[in-house]
């Protein structure tokens, strides 16, 4: 023993070992303190994908409201009157049907984006891109596709401005009794207010028909280059001269006004193109906003789908 104490060697050699052992265990716990670093920061992405995941969600089943409330707008909205004659309302009860399924389509992809995501992107993009192709049809996107379009402008123009249809809406308007309306507006008024007011004819028609919709002012009054006298709402003064401007239509109009109320302007163009007016910013109207709402869902559905593959791998 007193050879093992005095032999400088043998320290040496246990001091060794055990710098050998400590070593060895520091390499041995290097590796888990590295993957403890990692994990937070794994955790934190994951959690990060979370958030712009639902955050996405929230937004589109919010961009889809906006097309819930138009289907009942859509659904319980009275049509214009006389639109039917046109099988408008069968196109409104249509739309509104589609838009429905749209609103289920597309948040049954949104809560169900975890289980299907690739699939549910597919589902969801054929009513979308359909309602965006209805969509610019209604607001006369296809100049020469929209005359096959129910609803489109150029549609409508073709519909109103034939012969054969017009006969039916003319009777249409005349049993409607729109111009009684106008009528009754003007009977607390006197021709003396205008005078003293010293206002045109078209002023002293905007003085009577305040909020009054362009079928009416079509229909129920002779033409602005007329120059007709007021006297009331269903009553003008013919002048000795008529129709001095260079349209021929202006001429014919002046000629087919008459004071009769069963008349009155209802063979005029004016007529018609206030009709039309009406009718046609009602649809152009409902196009637009198909075309807003498609694409925006369709943003909303492809920034959905990216961001719930980045949080199934891991936010990579």
């Amino acid at each position: 023993m007193a050879e093992n104490a005095n032999n400088p060697t043998t320290g040496t050699t246990d001091a060794e070992s055990v710098t050998t052992i400590v070593a060895a265990v520091q390499e041995e716990m290097k590796p888990p303190q590295e993957s403890s670093k990692e994990a937070p920061n794994k955790v934190e992405k994951t959690r990060l994908a979370r958030i712009i995941v639902g955050s996405i969600a929230i937004l589109t089943f919010l961009l889809s409201l906006p097309v819930l409330a138009s289907i009942i707008w859509l659904l319980y909205m009275k049509s214009y009157d006389c639109e039917s004659l046109l099988r408008l309302p069968k196109l409104q009860i249509g739309i509104g049907v589609a838009l429905l399924f749209v609103f289920l389509i597309s948040n049954l992809v949104v809560f169900l984006r975890a289980k299907a995501h690739a699939l549910g992107l597919l589902v969801v993009m054929v009513p979308l891109i359909l309602m965006l192709t209805v969509g610019l049809a209604l607001v006369g996107a296809y100049k020469n596709e929209s005359k096959a379009v129910i609803g489109s402008p150029t549609w409508l123009k073709d519909k109103v401005y034939n012969d054969n249809y017009w006969n039916y809406i003319k009777s249409c308007i005349y049993n409607s009794r729109m111009c009684d309306d106008l009528a009754a507006r003007s009977l607390s008024l006197k021709s003396d207010d205008f005078s003293a007011k010293k206002l045109s004819p078209i002023e002293c028609l905007i003085y009577v028909m305040f909020h009054v919709s362009a079928a009416k002012f079509g229909c129920c009054r002779p033409p602005v280059i007329c120059e007709m006298e007021y006297v009331n709402a269903t009553y003008w003064r013919r002048n000795d001269h008529l129709g001095v401007g260079s349209d021929g239509a202006d001429d014919e109009d002046c000629d087919a006004w008459q004071n009769d109320e069963d008349v009155l302007c209802y063979d005029c163009m004016t007529c018609k193109d206030g009709f039309l007016k009406v009718i046609r910013n009602k649809w152009w109207r409902l196009g637009l906003f198909l075309v807003l709402m498609s694409l925006l869902l369709i943003v909303a559905h492809l920034l959905l789908f990216i961001a719930t593959v980045w949080e199934r791998f891991g936010g990579m």
